[in-house]
């Protein structure tokens, strides 16, 4: 079976090093490894938000140095664990994502359809600001599922519910992911919902020095 995704050995920031990689299209790949390995900074050299200083990293068989980065990133989407949301209410920052990819915005029905998928089940016009830190995660989750990119980076997602609500929105998403044709890659420390939810799993051994 051919890689989605598939590097050499990687280097980056001077002190992380990474074996070779091989990522399969279609399902969830959980990545995991205690905290300073290098998950969150992997993730952005995939999207090729960061370059490594050694290796090469292969989307779909080329060398994503040769891909329009914008492209790229819009393919290998990164919900990373900071959250960008404008002041205003939800449906506003839909819009404003959408208008700034010149794309049509998704009906009502459509935006609670994803934050539901989020487990954000919020009113459209909650305000943004005023949601806690959690609540806002999960709605610019949503808007990211609403992309349906070909591959969706989730940097721990659920970290902030509790475990039946983690456990539903893994449910969700993967279902929605599967019927999308979507591939998740996915960081968690919760070795139940890893066990539970991950169709393969790549952990990173050591820690950056």
């Amino acid at each position: 079976m051919e890689a989605l995704i598939q590097t050499t050995s990687l280097r980056c920031l001077d002190r992380l090093d990474y074996p070779p990689l091989f990522i399969l299209e279609g399902g969830a790949t959980f990545i995991t490894g205690e905290s300073g390995s290098g998950k969150s900074t992997l993730f952005r050299l995939l999207n090729g938000t960061l370059s490594p200083q050694e290796g090469t990293i292969f989307y779909q068989g080329q060398d994503i140095k040769t891909r329009d980065t914008i492209a790229l990133r819009r393919d290998l989407l990164l919900a990373s664990q900071e959250v960008f949301l404008f002041d205003g209410s939800i449906a506003e920052n839909f819009a404003e994502y959408y208008r700034y990819r010149e794309a049509m915005c998704p009906s009502q029905e459509a935006m609670q359809g994803y934050l539901s998928l989020t487990c954000a089940d919020f009113p459209l016009d909650s305000r943004c600001e005023t949601l806690s830190g959690g609540e806002r995660q999960r709605v610019f989750l949503a808007i990211c599922l609403s992309f349906e990119p070909s591959v969706l980076l989730l940097d721990e997602p659920t970290a902030a519910l509790d475990d039946e609500t983690a456990s539903r929105f893994f449910r969700q998403v993967k279902a929605f992911a599967a019927e999308k044709g979507m591939t998740l890659l996915v960081i968690c420390h919760n070795q139940g919902l890893v066990a539970q939810y991950a169709d393969r799993c790549i952990r990173l051994e050591g820690r950056a020095m």
